[in-house]
């Protein structure tokens, strides 16, 4: 269940960013980052193969930041981890920076093993809680008459009823408890001082953690080097405009991190290159944009729009995703005044540009 995506086209050359360790660790393995902070990789299954996830030591054990998807072989995995290069010290606090399974999967299973509080920013936290109560749900007809509206056919839909309400298979049950990720908030994680980095657009309120003494800065799945974050509209907020949240966010944070820092993501590998990569991306989104309001000289539905946004094909497997990401587009479009939405008598939505 991935929640970054491979498919959105730039046609700008990418940066050349600077990666410090030839590779990863292997499994069961960890390596050393900085003074206290070990990289660690959790399984997941798809194109991506891994998380990232961090080790801070502190007094009496490790905080741990992102946990991997919910299931046996990822418990396996941590309890190998904390059998090993962990050296048999246990989590001491659970940090999540946002709400998708592969990031908050084993949170529930971590904070109950090791009887600790949970970390995470409020939106976070309750949008999680909110489509884990989803699970074993029928599709609602909100959701089935947004896609249709975005060009689905009956096949499509079928799928998505087939397939709606399994969020929470692929993650532990939260804590009823947590404690609250702010914004600008600084706290001493082990030795060094860690301050919260919001970002928005990916998720509602991703946290990202940046340490000024060790010039690191765990990032989530705001700032990937070699993959761009999947921004998406989704039935329970079709007039959202995600991509203008998450373009604001990136630009906030290379106001906010300096440069010198090295980026440790979810996935992919730790690499220094922060602005320039920020650059990139929303120069590559821009682009999009541009691509999709030149083909809107002809009215076209969401699912008309893929060839403008993405240049792999857009296979059944990827329709959700490319569907959201389009009308992430088409709305920011809207939202800036450049393009208009009509509605035929069958409930589909028709975008064309305006200028």
């Amino acid at each position: 269940m991935s929640d970054v995506s491979e498919t959105t086209a730039q046609e700008r050359p990418a940066p050349t960013l600077s990666y410090p360790f030839e590779k990863g660790p292997e499994d069961g393995q960890a390596i050393d980052i900085a003074a206290g902070v070990k990289w660690l990789r959790m399984p997941l299954g798809g194109p991506l193969g891994f998380i990232n996830v961090w080790a801070i030591a502190e007094e009496g054990g490790w905080a741990i930041v992102d946990t991997g998807m919910g299931g046996a072989e990822t418990m396996h995995a941590w309890r190998d981890a904390f059998d090993g290069p962990l050296r048999k010290r246990p989590a001491t606090r659970v940090f999540v920076t946002h709400m998708h399974p592969d990031h908050v999967g084993m949170a529930g299973w971590l904070t109950r093993k090791y009887d600790v509080p949970l970390w995470m920013s409020r939106l976070e936290y309750l949008s999680c809680r909110s489509l884990s109560a989803d699970t074993g749900r029928e599709a609602p007809s909100d959701a089935l008459r947004f896609y249709r509206g975005a060009g689905w056919d009956e096949d499509s839909l079928e799928t998505y009823r087939t397939r709606f309400g399994t969020f929470g298979k692929y993650m532990h049950v939260l804590p009823d408890s947590f404690h609250r990720l702010v914004d600008g908030q600084e706290m001493m994680i082990g030795d060094h001082r860690w301050r919260v980095v919001v970002g928005s657009g990916h998720s509602p309120e991703h946290a990202c953690l940046h340490c000024p003494d060790l010039q690191l800065m765990i990032s989530g799945d705001q700032v990937l080097p070699r993959i761009s974050s999947n921004v998406s509209v989704f039935p329970t907020e079709p007039e959202a405009d995600p991509l203008s949240e998450w373009l604001a966010s990136l630009a906030r944070i290379k106001s906010q991190v300096g440069d010198e820092v090295l980026v440790l993501p979810a996935h992919n590998d730790p690499f220094f290159g922060l602005h320039a990569r920020i650059d990139h991306l929303i120069s590559g989104h821009e682009q999009g944009l541009l691509r999709l309001q030149d083909l809107l000289r002809e009215p076209k539905r969401a699912v008309d729009c893929f060839s403008a946004l993405f240049r792999a094909k857009i296979t059944p497997g990827l329709l959700g995703m490319a569907t959201g990401e389009s009308l992430a587009h088409l709305n920011c479009l809207i939202g800036r005044g450049l393009a208009a939405r009509e509605t035929d008598a069958n409930g589909v939505a028709w975008y064309r540009a305006t200028a």
